[in-house]
């Protein structure tokens, strides 16, 4: 038995077991990580996983994969291949599925009259293409050694049940790995393979998959051209920086870099991280809502990027038309996302950003002003206006200005009624933002302006300069004919110059020291 093994055992959890291990900032982080290459789209039972439409005619192949009979056919005339997994695939292996429907209309179990739901577990009889739910082919079949369909009483082997749905592995229902859909393999033409007007009868769930899909599609192009078309940022002085790019030390020492043979260059500073460092002063933002004006100070010299965001977003209006779409009273209400549903929004970096955690800010008194997320780092646009002291968002939220006026409009907002999810029952909307003092764009201006003086500066720099050039390069004609160039006269006096300093010239004696002694320096009187 070692000693102090149990050292580390409390009977409560520390700071670092709190931020690390369970749900704290490090916890969630991996998990964005994982999921973020990865993502899961849910297919419904009662769809078909080639057209992501609900089925009429369903067939399924061994793995328990369900198609469309008027989709599987000519796709698989046409390519051969299984949508799912792309393996080959004949029409003879499939198999025709009957589901049951309850008086309700919806699919069960012909033996337990249990309706089928995502949870469920789900088998098929390839003989006779019958769906039960696997208890009772369990209990019925497997464990009382009756082979039989419980139907039609049709013998079946233990090789002819084809699980269709099994809620311990939902992977084969993950639209984003399907075959067909990562290759792009459709039936229709190039021109009409993005459209949709062509899809009815297609539920929420598949409307939202699809246009997801189309959006990451979107995205991905987006972020391939703007890579393309980047282009290199010269350094002036203003943005270089006091270390260099470490591309010449690269080069020299890998030989997988092409070799670089120009001069050392400094590296070039993020444009935005220029600005925040010039910026000493705070912004002025102005609400119209139909309740009144709320005026709000931002703190741009304490969380730069945060009020960079927040005043881009106002000055294109994106918060304009904007409802408040939660109010909790003696809490806060909550503004910002265009949908108005709480889960949308968007920050004017294109991504979500990082938090800007201040400690001198808390979430005390009455008009705070301060970013909605739903985790570390994951701040886009919509933010929320405190009611009453909430120190508890502390070191979680982004504090990043207050109000300074209306906060009679935040009382008649809440008095306003709400239902059980938080929304006001009673529109509040914002009109539109005014936007009356804005650092950012005061520094943008006087950085322009200075590059353009700069410009202007060195332009005239290099012109003297070519100016005093093509005046010495200027020979003058001091004759005609050979040697009209050259000007004897300063040849001459060159000549003489040289001759008298040919004649040594007697020197002086030295006057250090005293000259009637042979060595020392006496008194120093003759210094």
């Amino acid at each position: 038995m070692g000693k102090k093994q149990h050292q580390k055992d409390k009977l409560y959890l520390t700071c670092t077991e709190w931020s690390t291990l369970y749900g704290g900032r490090t916890a969630l982080q991996n998990l964005l990580d994982a999921t973020a290459d990865h993502q899961f789209r849910r297919l419904p039972l009662d769809h078909c996983s080639l057209s992501l439409q609900p089925f009429t005619h369903p067939y399924c192949n061994t793995k328990g994969v369900i198609y469309d009979l008027a989709n599987i056919v000519p796709f698989v005339q046409k390519f051969g291949l299984d949508p799912f997994d792309g393996t080959k695939l004949e029409m003879k292996s499939l198999v025709k599925l009957l589901f049951h429907r309850s008086n309700d209309g919806n699919n069960h179990c012909p033996v337990l009259y249990k309706i089928f739901t995502n949870n469920s577990h789900i088998v098929a009889i390839r003989t006779t293409g019958n769906v039960f739910s696997y208890e009772a082919v369990e209990e019925l079949n497997l464990k009382a050694k009756h082979m039989k369909d419980l139907l039609t009483d049709e013998p079946f082997a233990k090789k002819d049940i084809i699980v269709l749905q099994d809620p311990k592995d939902i992977s084969k229902f993950n639209v984003c790995d399907f075959y067909h859909i990562k290759h792009q393999l459709s039936l229709e033409d190039e021109e009409e393979r993005n459209s949709t007007f062509t899809l009815r009868n297609i539920n929420n769930e598949t409307k939202d998959t699809l246009k997801e899909l189309s959006e990451l599609e979107a995205n991905k192009e987006k972020t391939e051209t703007k890579v393309a078309k980047k282009e290199t940022v010269k350094a002036d002085k203003f943005n270089s920086a006091h270390y260099s790019t470490g591309a010449v030390a690269a080069a020299f020492t890998s030989t997988v870099m092409d070799p670089i043979w120009s001069k050392l260059e400094p590296a070039v500073l993020d444009e935005d991280f220029i600005k925040y460092s010039k910026v000493k002063k705070k912004g002025y933002v102005r609400f119209v809502t139909n309740l009144g004006n709320i005026n709000l100070e931002l703190y741009c010299d304490q969380t730069p990027k945060t009020c960079h965001n927040f005043l881009t977003l106002c000055k294109t209006d994106y918060y304009a038309n904007n409802i408040f779409h939660r109010l909790i009273k003696n809490f806060m209400i909550q503004s910002g996302d265009p949908t108005g549903t709480g889960t949308g929004g968007q920050s004017c970096f294109g991504k979500p950003f990082d938090d800007e955690i201040k400690p001198q800010f808390s979430h005390e008194g009455r008009g705070v002003l301060s970013m909605a997320n739903s985790g570390p780092n994951t701040n886009k646009s919509q933010f929320f206006i405190t009611f009453r002291s909430c120190k508890h968002l502390d070191k979680k939220h982004t504090i990043f200005g207050r109000v300074v006026g209306g906060l009679e409009v935040l009382d008649k907002m809440e008095r306003i009624k709400t239902d059980e999810k938080d929304r006001p029952l009673e529109e509040i909307k914002i009109i539109r933002t005014a936007i009356f003092v804005d650092p950012f764009q005061e520094i943008e201006d006087q950085m322009k302006q200075q590059r353009e003086e700069l410009e202007i500066e060195e332009k005239a720099t290099k012109d003297r300069e070519a100016m005093a050039s093509k005046k010495k390069a200027e020979l003058k004609t001091h004759r005609s004919g050979i040697g009209s160039f050259i000007d004897l006269n300063a040849l001459k006096r060159g000549t003489d110059d040289n001759s008298e300093g040919l004649v040594p010239k007697k020197s002086k004696p030295s006057t250090v020291g005293n000259p009637g002694r042979g060595g020392g320096f006496g008194n120093f009187s003759n210094w």
